[in-house]
């Protein structure tokens, strides 16, 4: 049996991070690979019990533009969990692959597909050409340091002036209030997905002060402008990668719960030409139905699994240290794999061994990047 997961961002950072914990008083160290393997030891308890079976082997779905670093601790986690991730298959795939289920009617037709993913801690998009089953990603782009809790911050952020302005209280640097508040706006960007006008109600929200203020759609737009055209920039990025423009899309697909924000809606159906975009999958649940789909297909017993093929890319630029720390790419980003490419480098004089260090990234110097590894010629 075969356990899916979707990886949030806990493993989003170094495989060196750890976190402070306060349990019973004491005070503990912790890394996020304990963090992310103690989430994934409660999902397998759970599915255990549902399945009456023991699960040991898992398929993990994780942001698109998770570098390889990000990637093994997404494994780690696993492995200290007791689960074998036999495979890491990036989100925005997943969704594919659950609207290609979808739409096995049309297997044989060939559809370009944009997968727009903003979830609540990252932010992918990826281009996929779908035909009779083979699922094949021409493009992926994202931003880890944007997503649906960015559009929190922001509500918070204008809330907590609103109160100081009212109260002449600051409550910045007071955790329990802050999260208390932090809780009240989610529900609000809820809200205003389908309503013109909400109010924000925290009774007792700091020094027995209640808080209640209403916010219309057109001010959380106005806030978090500069978040949608971060999103938008991206869009326009994969395409461009892509070398495809927006009329070549067939469908966009919609994942992650802050895609239902109305002005994501609008503003992908102004730059897709009023394209009708793909609801018929739930956004909170596609990359799961996914993931489950590919879990399908990898193990046995199970009757009636489409036969999917999966041609992904390196969503990172692939390159070495030249002289002066230049990050000289050999496999540019979105080059489909396996792949093989060959660039010939000289010593500066004859004879004379070479140090060889590899790295991920889209930065000009090379030691900006994530170093993957290192030899000796």
């Amino acid at each position: 049996m075969i356990l899916l997961f979707k990886k949030t961002s806990c493993c989003g950072h170094s495989r060196s991070s750890q976190v402070s914990v306060k349990y019973k008083g004491q005070e503990k160290q912790v890394s996020a690979e304990e963090i992310s393997s103690m989430i994934l030891t409660k999902m397998r308890e759970v599915a255990e019990t549902y399945l009456t079976s023991s699960v040991k082997n898992a398929v993990v779905t994780v942001p698109a533009y998770f570098n390889d670093s990000q990637r093994k601790a997404t494994i780690d986690a696993g492995a200290i969990a007791g689960l074998n991730v036999i495979q890491i298959i990036n989100e925005p795939t997943a969704a594919a692959i659950a609207y290609g289920f979808d739409k096995r009617s049309e297997s044989d037709r060939k559809r370009n597909i944009f997968v727009f993913d903003l979830g609540g801690c990252t932010f992918d998009v990826s281009i996929l050409k779908i035909k009779g089953g083979v699922f094949e990603v021409k493009a992926t782009a994202g931003n880890t340091h944007l997503s649906g809790e960015d559009f929190d911050n922001r509500m918070v952020n204008y809330f907590v002036e609103e109160f100081k302005k009212k109260n002449n209280v600051d409550i910045c640097k007071n955790p329990k209030p802050l999260r208390r508040l932090r809780t009240a706006c989610e529900r609000t960007k809820r809200t205003l997905s389908f309503a013109f006008v909400t109010t924000v109600e925290v009774d007792f929200l700091f020094q027995g002060i209640d808080f209640s203020s209403s916010i219309t759609c057109a001010k959380f737009e106005e806030i978090n402008m500069e978040l949608f055209n971060e999103c938008m920039k991206t869009v326009k990025s994969c395409l461009s990668d892509s070398k495809m423009r927006g009329s070549d899309i067939d469908d966009v697909v919609l994942v992650g719960g802050s895609s239902r924000i109305p002005k994501v809606q609008d503003l992908l159906q102004d730059f897709f030409k009023r394209k009708d975009l793909c609801k018929s999958i739930n956004p909170d649940e596609a990359v799961a139905y996914g993931a489950a789909i590919q879990a399908a297909i990898l193990s046995e017993g199970f009757k009636n699994v489409p036969n999917f093929v999966l041609r992904d890319v390196t969503p990172l630029s692939l390159g070495i240290s030249a002289d002066d720390d230049t990050m000289s790419v050999v496999i540019p980003r979105n080059t489909s794999v396996p792949i093989k490419k060959t660039k010939e480098y000289t010593t500066r004089e004859d004879n004379f061994g070479a140090s060889v260090e590899v790295y991920e990234g889209e930065r000009a110097r090379a030691t900006d990047n994530n170093l993957l590894g290192s030899f000796d010629l």
